[in-house]
């Protein structure tokens, strides 16, 4: 009797010492306190925050605030950057470093990110992240990161190891893509407007799982001028199983 109600206890403290990765989006805001009658300049961050299991979630979170830093810091330690808080101050105080320089000029700046888990599986953690920002000139710029993570260990998956083959995967894409924007196999992939380094057509930065298939997207100036968008190009599973190692 007091063997079962030893088993039974440590059955119990195993069952409460088992955790599993939790992910949830925080929120940080930070606003210029220069005076200001519209636009006044604003940074929001709602972000997904890997939790629970320490090494996995470090590893998840690293690499999303190393994302953010390029997005929206604009001082000049990155390397010190050790929080979210801090991306949010560094973009606030360059806009009121330069609305001091500039006052006229200088207004409206603007920075919005968003990220949420865009699929996720045993094998793959997708986490899709909006960005938007304006800092002055024409326009704002608008793009999708792509960050794809082992959900077990937290390491990045980068995009040369979802594929079997690249290079297979890439050809078959290619033909796919000239077919969905009418470029002719025979021609240069730049022929209709097109901004492909080199002439030759590339896989995209930003690779995406989602719930109806794998998606490539290019941001704008990847493949193709601002004027002209993003462009992308999305495979149903069951078109692309055969490239994929991940599913």
């Amino acid at each position: 009797m007091k063997y079962l109600t030893l088993l039974l206890i440590v059955i119990i403290l195993l069952t409460g010492c088992t955790k599993t990765l939790t992910i949830e989006n925080e929120i940080f805001e930070k606003e210029s306190k220069i005076p200001c009658k519209k636009d006044c300049p604003k940074i929001t961050i709602d972000i997904p925050v890997a939790k629970n299991i320490p090494v996995t979630a470090d590893s998840i979170n690293k690499k999303i605030l190393n994302t953010l830093k390029e997005i929206a810091y604009f001082g000049e330690k990155p390397s010190t950057v050790k929080d979210y808080n801090s991306i949010a101050n560094s973009f606030i105080a360059s806009y009121e470093e330069m609305h001091k320089k500039f006052p006229t000029e200088t207004f409206g700046w603007e920075a919005k990110i968003t990220g949420n888990i865009e699929y996720q599986s045993d094998q793959i953690l997708n986490i899709k992240i909006d960005h938007y920002t304006f800092t002055g000139g024409a326009h704002g710029y608008q793009g999708y990161s792509s960050l794809i993570f082992n959900p077990n260990t937290g390491k990045t998956i980068f995009n040369e190891d979802l594929f079997k083959s690249e290079k297979e995967f890439k050809d078959f894409a290619e033909k796919e893509f000239r077919k969905k924007y009418k470029i002719p196999y025979n021609v240069n992939i730049n022929s209709t407007g097109l901004m492909f380094e080199n002439d030759k057509f590339q896989l995209p930065q930003n690779i995406f799982y989602t719930t109806e298939g794998l998606l490539l997207y290019y941001n704008s100036y990847e493949a193709a001028s601002y004027a002209d968008g993003p462009k992308e190009i999305l495979f149903p599973y069951e078109q692309v199983s055969k490239y994929l190692k991940l599913l």
